[in-house]
C-alpha cells in the first residue's frame, strides 16, 4: 500500500475508532483527533495527504474550517462526514472546498473508495465565500439515501454551467432541483425562468422562447423578447422538454451548438449566455427510437442526466415532508394539525401515483376542510380515498357527495396553484372561507336535506362545529321533506 497518512477528525469515539481502523487495514497512516484544533495544527504543520473530518466538531464547525485549509493547502482534498444530510450541507462542503461530502450512516466501503480518488486526483477549484439561502428558505426535503445521492449531484453541478436534463414522474419537484441548481451556482445573481412545454400552444413555442419582431405575425404589434434574450446571464428551465414539436426542436438545437438565434421574423441572429436545464416525465430515449424527438437534440440535452425518485422509492421521507408543508401551510395563514402516528402511518402506506405534489395537495385540504387540531388515520384513509378512482355508489345523495369532493380538490389544486405568496396569510385565509368553507358547507346541507348530523359526518367534523359554523358564516339551513 502507499502509506499515505489520513487525518481523521471525529468526536464520536465509536465513529473515530471504525473509521481509523478501516482506513489502517487498506494500508494508510492514520492520525486521529476529536477537535478542530488538533487537525488545523497538522495541517498546517503540512501533515496528512487527505482529511475526513466531521461536519459538527465541539470547538469549531469544520465547514468554517475548509476556506482556511483550502488557502494554506490547495491540495489537501477534504472529506466531509455529516449526520446533518441535507442538500444545504452537501452544498456548503462543496463550495467551500471539500472534495467529497458523506452522510452519515455510510457505508466504509464507500468512504475508502473515496479516500481513493481523493488521493488520487485534485479536487477542482470552487468559488469560495459564495452566498447560500438559510436552510429554513430551502424547498427540497428529504434524507433518504435516494435525495442524498440528489444532494451530492446538485452540489457538484451547481458550480457548472453543463447542461442537465432531469427525468422523473410528474410531481416530483423536477423544477425545485432546477432551482437549487441556479441558486447554489455562479449564475444565481442573474434570472432564473421556467417554460413548461407542454402549457405553451405549439404555433407560440418559437415566439415564447425566442421572442419576435414587430409585423412577424398577426397581432405582433411590436418586438418582444423571448426567453432566451429574458434570461440571459441566468438559468433557463425547459420543463416537459419532450412535448416540444421537432420544428421547434431543431431551433433550439442551433442554440445550443452556436449559441445564438434569430428572432421569429428577424434577420440578425443573437448571441445568448444562459445556462440550460431541461426536464420531462416522459422517457426521452424511447422518443427517439419512435423518431417523436430529435436524438442530435436528446444528446446536447443529457449531457448529465438526473433521475428524481418517486416518493414511493423514498417512504422515509414522508414524515418530513408531511410536516414540511404543514408548517408551510399554517405559515400561510391556514389553521395548524398534528398529524398521529397512525396517521403517518397511512400516508407512508399510500402508493402517492402524484407523488410529492400529491401528498401537498392533501395535507392542504386537511387544513382547510377539518376543523380538529389532530388528524387521525380514519381522516387520512377518507381523503385517500376520494382522491382514487371508483365507481360512484348507488344512492344519489352519496354520489353527489362523491362529486363534491372531488370538485373541492379541483378547486384547491386551482387555488394553491395560483396562490401570490406576497397575499397577506390573513386575506388568504378570508378567501378561503369564502370561496371554499362556506359554499361547501351549504352544498353538503343541502344534499342532505339540512340534516346536520349527517352533514357533519360526510365534512368530517362533529355536530357542534358544525352548528358554530353555521351560525358564524350566516349559512340558511333548509329543512328536507
Amino acid at each position: 500500500m502507499s502509506g499515505e497518512t489520513i487525518l481523521v477528525a471525529e468526536d464520536d469515539q465509536a465513529i473515530r475508532t471504525v473509521v481509523s481502523r478501516a482506513l489502517a487495514r487498506h494500508g494508510y497512516n492514520v492520525q486521529a483527533t476529536s477537535i478542530a484544533s488538533a487537525l488545523w495544527r497538522w495541517v498546517a504543520e503540512g501533515k496528512g495527504d487527505a482529511v475526513v473530518c466531521d461536519v459538527m466538531l465541539p470547538d469549531e464547525n469544520s465547514l468554517d474550517l475548509l476556506p482556511r485549509i483550502r488557502t494554506l493547502r490547495p491540495d489537501l482534498p477534504v472529506i466531509v462526514m455529516s449526520a446533518q444530510s441535507t442538500l444545504l450541507t452537501a452544498v456548503r462542503a462543496t463550495e467551500r472546498g471539500a472534495f467529497d461530502y458523506l452522510p452519515k450512516p455510510f457505508d466504509i466501503a464507500n468512504l475508502i473508495a473515496t479516500v481513493q480518488r481523493a488521493l488520487g486526483r485534485r479536487r477542482a477549484a470552487v468559488e469560495p465565500g459564495a452566498l447560500v439561502p438559510q436552510e429554513e428558505s430551502l424547498p427540497i426535503v428529504g434524507r433518504s439515501p435516494a435525495m442524498q445521492e440528489i444532494y451530492r449531484m446538485v452540489a457538484r453541478l451547481a458550480g457548472t454551467d453543463l447542461t442537465v436534463l432531469i427525468a422523473g414522474e410528474s410531481g416530483t419537484g423536477k423544477e425545485l432541483i432546477a432551482r437549487a441548481l441556479h441558486d447554489f451556482g455562479k449564475r444565481r445573481a442573474g434570472p432564473f425562468l421556467a417554460v413548461n412545454m407542454a402549457a405553451i400552444p405549439k404555433d407560440l413555442i418559437e415566439s415564447e422562447l425566442f421572442g419576435h419582431e414587430k409585423g412577424a405575425f398577426t397581432g405582433a404589434v411590436g418586438r418582444r423578447a423571448g426567453r432566451f434574450e429574458q434570461a440571459e446571464g441566468g438559468t433557463l428551465f425547459l420543463d416537459e422538454i419532450g412535448d416540444m414539436p421537432l420544428d421547434a426542436q431543431t431551433r433550439l438545437l442551433r442554440v445550443l451548438q452556436q449559441g445564438e438565434f434569430v428572432p421569429v421574423g428577424g434577420t440578425q441572429p443573437v448571441r445568448t449566455n444562459v445556462r440550460i436545464v431541461a426536464a420531462s416525465h416522459r422517457d426521452l430515449a424511447q422518443m427517439v427510437s419512435q423518431g417523436l424527438f430529435r436524438e442530435d437534440l436528446f444528446y446536447r440535452l443529457n449531457v448529465v442526466p438526473l433521475r428524481l425518485p418517486a416518493l414511493r422509492e423514498r417512504v422515509e421521507d414522508i414524515p418530513a415532508l408531511a410536516q414540511h408543508f404543514l408548517a408551510k401551510a399554517q405559515a400561510e395563514g391556514l389553521p395548524s394539525k398534528v398529524l398521529t402516528p397512525g396517521a403517518v402511518a397511512r400516508l407512508k402506506a399510500h402508493a402517492w401515483p402524484g407523488n410529492v405534489r400529491e401528498l401537498e395537495n392533501l395535507i392542504r385540504r386537511l387544513c382547510v376542510l377539518y376543523s380538529e387540531e389532530t388528524i387521525e388515520e380514519a381522516v387520512i384513509e377518507r381523503e385517500l380515498a376520494h382522491a382514487r378512482a371508483r365507481p360512484a355508489p348507488e344512492p344519489a345523495a352519496e354520489a353527489g357527495e362523491l362529486d363534491l369532493a372531488r370538485a373541492v380538490e379541483r378547486y384547491l389544486d386551482r387555488f394553491y396553484r395560483a396562490y401570490d405568496e406576497t397575499t397577506p396569510p390573513s386575506a388568504v385565509y378570508d378567501r378561503v372561507l369564502r370561496e371554499i368553507e362556506r359554499p361547501l358547507i351549504e352544498r353538503t346541507l343541502e344534499l342532505t336535506r339540512g340534516n346536520q348530523l349527517k352533514a357533519a359526518d360526510v365534512l368530517g367534523i362533529n355536530r357542534n362545529t358544525l352548528r358554530k359554523k353555521i351560525r358564524d358564516l350566516d349559512i340558511r339551513v333548509l329543512r328536507g321533506p
